[in-house]
């Protein structure tokens, strides 16, 4: 399993490193247009691999996409990060030309790619994966929801003051400040509604924190997260190569499915061996599918910016 990471940063650097600890692929291309760094940066790492017990080969490359040849899965993290008081909206006329440029070289030196969108604005780069690249729609996934309701369950720990690993839910809708619905009616705690042990009051500022977790991050750091990106990335990239048919909220492309055409949204979806295999239809109440409405028309709005 050869996997392909184009961006060196932050994200990049720690996606490749999660990949590689995790020791399930055969070989991690990191992929960078500053000279030295994605070199630099898979070198630092394999000097770990005896420390951190893996085998996993990382290599980078300053541009050289024949060194991506036959990759199984691509994630593309390139393009400029968030600063503080920046929407994710705001990236999109420099990501956009990045994005395209980036996928279609992915595509031509590996044409059965599985592909992974994490650069900002998320779901709209991944609408222009599909319109780019015509792929097969299960071959283009956008990460956002996988980190978002990481984020969520961290939040809804916190305020149970219990471990993460006892807590469950996700966050659906588009990846910004505004369109994520974390869906608290439906989380739980070992199989427990958390309904059960939170206010209404605590869920709402339990929901407001996980919308604005980039944000907030993003103003502590002075730049975009890396360590949270990088593992829901790696969560992605295993469940694709290790055939293990997880489900996870992603950002994929809607045909009817909700009710929605045309766009690409973060919606439950099974990941396997194939990319996405299954869009999961979650029986929402009133509330929350107009929510999940008001969020996709925000989306096409940012999508309408491409043209």
């Amino acid at each position: 399993m050869k996997i392909t990471v184009v961006g060196a940063g932050a994200v990049g650097a720690s996606c490749a490193e999660y990949i590689a600890i995790k020791d399930f692929a055969s070989e991690v291309v990191l992929l960078d247009i500053k000279e030295g760094v994605a070199e630099g940066k898979a070198m630092d790492l394999m000097q770990t691999a005896t420390l951190n017990g893996f085998d996993t080969r990382i290599t980078g490359t300053t541009g050289d996409y024949s060194k991506t040849n036959d990759s199984e899965v691509a994630v593309i993290t390139s393009g400029i990060p968030r600063k503080p008081g920046m929407t994710r909206e705001e990236l999109i006329g420099i990501n956009a030309g990045i994005v395209k440029d980036v996928s279609s070289q992915l595509v031509k030196h590996s044409p059965d790619v599985t592909i992974i969108v994490v650069s900002n604005p998320m779901d709209t780069m991944t609408y222009l994966a599909h319109k780019e690249l015509n792929l097969p729609k299960n071959r283009i996934i956008g990460m956002g929801g996988a980190l978002d309701s990481a984020r969520f369950k961290f939040r809804l720990s916190e305020a149970l003051e219990c471990p993460a690993s006892d807590v469950d839910g996700m966050v659906i809708g588009g990846h910004s400040d505004t369109g994520m619905l974390p869906l608290t009616r439906l989380a739980t705690r070992n199989s427990v509604r958390v309904t059960e042990f939170l206010s209404e009051e605590r869920l709402a500022q339990v929901s407001e924190d996980t919308k604005v977790g980039g944000a907030t991050l993003t103003k502590l750091l002075g730049t975009s997260a890396w360590y949270a990106p990088g593992a829901a990335v790696s969560s992605l990239v295993q469940s694709i190569a290790c055939d293990q048919k997880k489900m996870f909220p992603c950002s994929t492309l809607l045909e009817g499915e909700y009710g929605l055409n045309d766009l690409c949204i973060g919606v439950p979806v099974i990941i396997g061996k194939n990319g996405i295999e299954k869009i999961v239809e979650v029986d929402l109440n009133d509330g929350e599918k107009e929510k999940l409405k008001e969020s996709a028309e925000a989306v096409k709005k940012t999508n309408a910016l491409l043209e």
